[in-house]
């Protein structure tokens, strides 16, 4: 047996590249984006350098996840807590190169809900989808959490995850659509419908929109329609509200989780499928062999008038999966504090 010495090992890479002109179109949109993957549990934020080039700052959070915008920040979810992360920086102020500096600032603790999508409801109030209980939840100021809704055919609470609720969309400001893999009420039930089991629901009418999906994910109401991830098949499309149909718009290389929309594109997270049982099986692989092509992790841009990949982020290295990406409007290069270093035990505001 070989020996290997401590001197002779190497750290694992971690290595960002982009489409010709990725950069270019942060600078012309006027955009950040913030990423996270809980595989190795960080949150990257890319911006733009001064000089124009990409700019990647990250932090450490345990089992990162689910992101939503707010006004002057973001939400995000982590193992056993959601964290909401402020802006300190005034309009124009700048600390060597970067426009913004969030910080996690309101902590709520809620225990491992395996929290997924989340969104900011008209009231303020941030709803998120509790998968280990298969319901939508929000935050509770003397309990891990309160639950909102749940779909009909789950009969009660249980610590279980049923079916699998992971997607939400908002329209006009209320829960409208979710989406989960199976219509199961038994333990890990959903496993058994990943290949064609997948639904979305209709929050307000208790009712079953569309089925026969394959392990759906970040149902988005935009532009007026219902867009959503038909992950398991690698395609990315809107149900038509009439029929219940999926249109596949575009087809992605990879296994899609976090859907985002800036105007007229859409930046969709993609990830490498793992080699277990989850994710085998799916139709992912014979539409990539098809296609001549492999699994990436990143982000793809589409353009919604064309359908078309229009630009392109790939992450090599240690990071295979990603879960969520948002886009910060108006913001050029931002950085956060976390809690691995010393920085925050400095960094003190006053409200004025």
């Amino acid at each position: 047996m070989q020996t290997i010495e401590p001197s002779t090992r190497t750290a694992p890479n971690f290595e960002i590249t982009t489409s010709r002109h990725f950069t270019a179109w942060m600078a012309e949109q006027k955009l950040s984006i913030a990423l996270t993957t809980y595989q190795i549990g960080k949150l990257f934020l890319l911006g733009l350098k001064g000089t124009g080039e990409l700019s990647m700052f990250e932090r450490t959070f345990n089992r990162c996840m689910g992101l939503c915008p707010t006004a002057n920040g973001f939400y995000m979810s982590s193992l056993h807590q959601v964290w909401r992360f402020e802006n300190l920086f005034n309009h124009g102020q700048l600390q060597d190169g970067y426009d913004r500096l969030y910080v996690p600032q309101v902590g709520n603790t809620t225990g491992d809900l395996d929290i997924h999508d989340m969104a900011v409801g008209a009231d303020g109030q941030l709803v998120f989808v509790n998968t280990l209980f298969g319901c939508l939840a929000t935050l509770s100021d003397t309990h891990s959490f309160k639950p909102l809704w749940r779909p009909p055919f789950v009969s009660k609470l249980a610590a279980e995850d049923r079916c699998h609720l992971n997607g939400l969309a908002m329209k006009d400001g209320h829960p409208a659509y979710v989406t989960a893999v199976g219509q199961s009420d038994v333990v890990d039930g959903w496993r058994e419908h990943r290949a064609g089991g997948g639904i979305v629901m209709d929050v307000n009418s208790n009712s079953i929109l569309a089925s026969g999906l394959s392990m759906p994910h970040s149902p988005r109401w935009h532009q007026g329609k219902l867009w959503l991830l038909n992950s398991g098949s690698g395609e990315f499309g809107h149900i038509e509200l009439e029929t219940g149909r999926f249109v596949p718009v575009s087809f992605c290389s990879g296994y899609m989780r976090g859907l985002h929309f800036h105007g007229n594109f859409a930046l969709i997270g993609t990830s490498k499928p793992r080699h277990n049982k989850t994710f085998s099986g799916l139709a992912l692989d014979e539409n990539l062999k098809l296609r001549g092509a492999e699994a990436r992790c990143g982000v793809q841009v589409i353009d919604l008038r064309t359908g078309d990949a229009v630009h392109w982020m790939r992450i090599e290295g240690v990071v295979d999966e990603l879960y969520d990406v948002i886009t910060l409007p108006g913001v050029q290069r931002p950085m956060a504090l976390g809690f691995k270093t010393d920085e925050i035990n400095r960094v003190i505001s006053i409200q004025e």
